[in-house]
C-alpha cells in the first residue's frame, strides 16, 4: 500500500504544539504529586507520631504505587490508540489525569479525617498512573508520525518537552507558593498547583481537540478493515517482546535516574542535610529551563549524528556525574549545588529527545502505540516508583551517606548504555511486516 501523499499531512510543527501542550499538562500534575511527596505529603497525610523516616517512606510509596497502573494504562490506551486512533485516545488521558489532579487540591488531612485521607490520595493516584500510562505512547507518535523525513527525533523531541515544561511549571508552582511562608504553605498554598491545573487541561484540550489524526494511523486503518488482526498487546509480547525488554532499561536513567536527581535530592537535601527548601526547588526549576532549552537542540544534533550516540553520550555524562551531584550537597554551597544540578540536567537532556524515535522506529505501526507504551511505562512502574524508595532506603542504610543512591544511578546508567546500543541492532523490520508497516517505519525513522 502506498505511504499518505505528502498534501494529507497535517503540519509537523501543530502536530509537535499539540504533543507538547498535552504533555506539559499530564507531567504538570505527575511532577506536582512527585514535589509534594517530598516536602508535604509526610506531613498532611500520615499520623503526626509516625518517624520521620516512616513518614517519608510511606510518602514516596505513594508516589510509587501511580507507577503500578501505568502498564495497564499503556495496555489499555495502546489498544484503544493503535485500534481506533492517536488523537481520542490523547483527549481521553488528558482529562482523567486533570481530575484527579484537582481532586488532589480538594483532599482532606489525615488530621481531619484519618486513615481515609491517604486512601483517597492513593486512589487519585492511581487514576494519574492508568492516564499517564497512556499519554506518553500517543503524544510521542503524533509528532514523530507527523514529522518530515529524516526529522524524527527534532519533532518527536516535543512531546518529551512536555517533561521539562512540566516539571518547570511545577517546581516553579510550588516555589512561589512558598513565598507565603511555611505555615500558609503546608496548610493551603500546597493545593493552589493542584487546583490550577484545571485551567491548563482546558488550554489542552482546546489543542487536541483541533488535532488531526496521524497519516500512519488513517494508513494503518484501511488495512485494518481489509485484514482482521491480533490484539495488539498479543502481537507484541509474540514478535517484539525483545525490543520492549530492551527498550525497559535503555529508559531505566531517563525514568527512574530523573527521580532520583529531583525527587530524591529535594528529600535527602532538605531531612537529612537541613538544606534550605527553597535554595533547592529554584535550583530544580533553573534545571528544568535549562532541559527545555537544550533537549530540541540535541534532538536536532541526533538527527544529524545519530540518536544512539546522543543517548549513549548523555548515560555517560550521568555515571561521571552522579557522585558530584550528591557531593557537592554537603558544602552548602549555593553556587555549586545550581552548578551541578545545571550539569547532570544537560546531560540528562540528551536522553529525553532522541529516545521517542529510537522506540517508534522498533514497532510496526498498527502496534506501535501498545509497543513504546509498554516499555516506558513497565521501565516507569520499575525504576520510577521505585528509585525513590531504594534511594531512600539505600541512603538510610549507609548511615545518611549520599554513595549508595549515586552508584545505584550510575549502574543503571551502564546497563541504559548497552541496552541502547542493542535496541539499534534491533531496528530491523519485525517478523511478518507488511509494506504498510514499512512504510509507516520510514516515517518514524525518517530513513
Amino acid at each position: 500500500m502506498p505511504t499518505q501523499p505528502a498534501a494529507t499531512r497535517q503540519s509537523p510543527y501543530r502536530a509537535a504544539f499539540a504533543a507538547l501542550a498535552g504533555t506539559s499538562i499530564e507531567w504538570y500534575d505527575f511532577y506536582a504529586f512527585a514535589t509534594a511527596a517530598a516536602i508535604v505529603f509526610d506531613d498532611v497525610f500520615f499520623p503526626p507520631d509516625m518517624s520521620p523516616y516512616l513518614k517519608t517512606l510511606s510518602a514516596f510509596a505513594t508516589f510509587a504505587v501511580g507507577f503500578l497502573l501505568r502498564p495497564l494504562g499503556g495496555i489499555v490506551f495502546g489498544h484503544i490508540g493503535d485500534r481506533v486512533g492517536r488523537k481520542k485516545t490523547l483527549v481521553i488521558t488528558l482529562v482523567m489525569m486533570g481530575v484527579a489532579s484537582f481532586g488532589i487540591g480538594l483532599l482532606p488531612t489525615y488530621s481531619q479525617v484519618g486513615g481515609l485521607a491517604p486512601v483517597l490520595l492513593i486512589a487519585l493516584r492511581l487514576i494519574q498512573g492508568i492516564a499517564i500510562g497512556g499519554e506518553w505512547g500517543g503524544a510521542v507518535l503524533i509528532a514523530v508520525e507527523n514529522a518530515p523525513r529524516g526529522k524524527a527525533a527534532f519533532f518527536g523531541s516535543f512531546a518529551q518537552l512536555g517533561s521539562s515544561v512540566g516539571a518547570l511549571l511545577s517546581t516553579g508552582a510550588f516555589s512561589l507558593m512558598n513565598l507565603f511562608g511555611s505555615d500558609a504553605f503546608m496548610s493551603w498554598g500546597w493545593r493552589v498547583p493542584f487546583l490550577a491545573s484545571a485551567v491548563l487541561v482546558v488550554v489542552g484540550l482546546v489543542v487536541r481537540v483541533k488535532l488531526e489524526e496521524s497519516p500512519v494511523m488513517s494508513e494503518v486503518r484501511d488495512e485494518q478493515a481489509a485484514a482482521e488482526r491480533r490484539l495488539p498487546v498479543v502481537e507484541v509480547f509474540q514478535k517484539a517482546w525483545r525490543t520492549v525488554l530492551i527498550g525497559v532499561f535503555a529508559l531505566a536513567t531517563a525514568t527512574g535516574g530523573y527521580y532520583v536527581v529531583t525527587s530524591f535530592l529535594l528529600s535527602y537535601g532538605t531531612g537529612d542535610l537541613h538544606l534550605s527548601e527553597s535554595m533547592l526547588l529554584n535550583g530544580l526549576t533553573l534545571a528544568a529551563f535549562l532541559e527545555l532549552l537544550v533537549t530540541p537542540g540535541l534532538s536536532w544534533l541526533a538527527d544529524r549524528v545519530g540518536p544512539h550516540k546522543v543517548v549513549i553520550t548523555g548515560l555517560a555524562g550521568v555515571i561521571v556525574l552522579a557522585v558530584p551531584q550528591f557531593m557537592v550537597l554537603g558544602t552548602g554551597s549555593v553556587f555549586l549545588i545550581w552548578l551541578m544540578m545545571l550539569a547532570m540536567r544537560l546531560v540528562m537532556s540528551a536522553l529525553y529527545g532522541p529516545i521517542a524515535s529510537i522506540l517508534a522506529e522498533g514497532f510496526a505501526p498498527h502496534v506501535r502505540y501498545t509497543g513504546i507504551s509498554l516499555s516506558y511505562q513497565v521501565c516507569n512502574m520499575v525504576f520510577g516508583g521505585l528509585a525513590p524508595l531504594a534511594a531512600v532506603s539505600l541512603a538510610a542504610a549507609a548511615g545518611g551517606h549520599y554513595w549508595p543512591p549515586a552508584l545505584m544511578l550510575m549502574t543503571i546508567s551502564a546497563v541504559g548504555i548497552w541496552c541502547t546500543a542493542r535496541l539499534r541492532a534491533l531496528r530491523a523490520a519485525q517478523p511478518g511486516e507488511d509494506t504498510a508497516s514499512a512504510a509507516g517505519r520510514e516515517v518514524a525513522s525518517g530513513v
